[in-house]
């Protein structure tokens, strides 16, 4: 699949800046999803987060550097953080995928053309600037692949139709949803799933509710707790989920009924002891309605909740200030049948010491246990799970 290389020219990006971490956490308690746990022949990938690497608005890439069963990532684009490793940047540990100036420099560390570009930028705006546009299309001219998450769908552009029929490549548009005619209502077959639904929700978008999920779904399976993921997002398709859709790109009344699809497939097909829902957006969010969609058609048992205790507004609304876990648990647990098993944290701009301070303040605050997903270990989130649901646990559980 790998092709040999075209000339380079001068590459266009833009600039914005992200949002660092105050201290990495140690290296030996980071938990990393696994990359390729099957050690399946994936394709390769360069992606392209000018500005963005370990910010918010670089979620896709971040995701995609934690954990990809689908793409071999071989580098990611940043000036800002160029020569160094974006393990070491996002975890603290490096994981040996590196941060390169450019498109040309990303080529020029490559012996043959990657399979695909990723976009990896998730921006509020959801839309190409003019910059990001010609990166893209010298990309395709490259004859590289595209995959790109944002609601703006480049087989609908016919300057990007064209390139792409011209190089003979693919453009896959990951939050394209399914023809309307074929779209599903909520049906209530959704109780006919008999294992505990845990969806992870959050206090705020861009916090980490995927991440989370991602950890717990493997920790799950490493226990021999057999777990499916429902990915609902762009970033976890394109990480490969087997089972999800970009719930934020579908109309409004079938929203509910196509995560519910998808829920009982996954169900039937693989029998799972469980299935984790990752979560989008918050329901306390003004700005976002696809956590009451997710509540609505998974009807969890069990919600985790993922928060940020050192971040002080909501992402990209200076003038909201975050709300606290109590609130948001209170406001889950009054919208829908569910109850709150655990608390998450996001150790944005956080020390090592403020994160176990946190964790220790919430359980005794809340009730419930917390931990942090990345700078713990993941047992700590399979003993929530099962001390919530003791019967997926076996005989050993307590």
């Amino acid at each position: 699949m790998s092709r040999k290389r075209k000339s380079s020219t001068t590459s266009i990006f833009s600039d914005d800046f992200g949002i660092p971490i105050a201290s990495p956490p140690p290296a030996s308690r980071v938990a990393k999803p696994s990359a390729n746990p099957n050690k399946v022949q994936l394709e390769t990938a360069i992606v392209y987060c000018e500005g963005h690497f370990g910010g918010v608005d670089g979620k896709t890439a971040n995701g995609l550097v934690r954990h990809s069963g689908k793409y071999e990532i071989l580098s990611i684009i940043d000036s800002e953080q160029a020569g160094q490793d974006a393990g070491k940047i996002l975890d603290g540990e490096p994981n040996g995928i590196p941060v390169y100036e450019d498109f040309d420099e990303a080529l020029m560390y490559t012996s043959e053309v990657p399979d695909y570009f990723i976009f990896g930028i998730a921006p509020a705006s959801e839309k190409l600037s003019p910059s990001e546009r010609q990166i893209i299309l010298r990309a395709i001219d490259q004859g590289m692949n595209i995959v790109n998450g944002l609601h703006e769908f480049l087989n609908d552009d016919p300057q990007f139709v064209a390139a792409s029929a011209k190089s003979k490549v693919v453009i896959r548009d990951v939050r394209r949803p399914r023809d309307k005619k074929d779209l599903r209502v909520f049906t209530g077959g959704i109780a006919d799933v008999t294992c505990p639904r845990i969806a992870v929700l959050g206090t705020d978008c861009a916090i980490g509710k995927r991440t989370t999920a991602t950890i717990l779904t493997r920790a799950l399976n490493e226990r021999g707790i057999k777990a499916v993921m429902i990915g609902t997002g762009q970033t976890g398709l394109i990480q490969g989920a087997r089972y999800g859709l970009a719930l934020d790109a579908i109309p409004s009344q079938f929203c509910a009924g196509e995560l519910e699809a998808k829920i009982i497939e996954a169900f039937e097909n693989e029998e799972p002891d469980v299935i984790v829902i990752e979560g989008q957006g918050s329901l306390s969010h003004p700005a976002y309605s696809t956590s009451s969609f997710i509540l609505r058609g998974s009807c969890p048992q069990g919600v985790v909740l993922q928060h940020a205790p050192g971040r002080e507004h909501r992402c990209d609304f200076d003038h909201m200030p975050m709300p606290d876990p109590e609130s948001e648990i209170h406001l889950i647990e009054t919208f829908a049948e569910t109850k709150v098993i655990g608390l998450t944290l996001n150790h944005e701009n956080m020390t090592g010491a403020e994160i176990s301070k946190s964790i220790k303040s919430y359980e005794k605050e809340l009730g419930i246990p917390a931990t942090d997903a990345l700078t713990r270990s993941p047992e700590r989130l399979v003993e929530m799970v099962i001390s919530a649901f003791p019967q997926i646990g076996g005989p050993s559980s307590t």
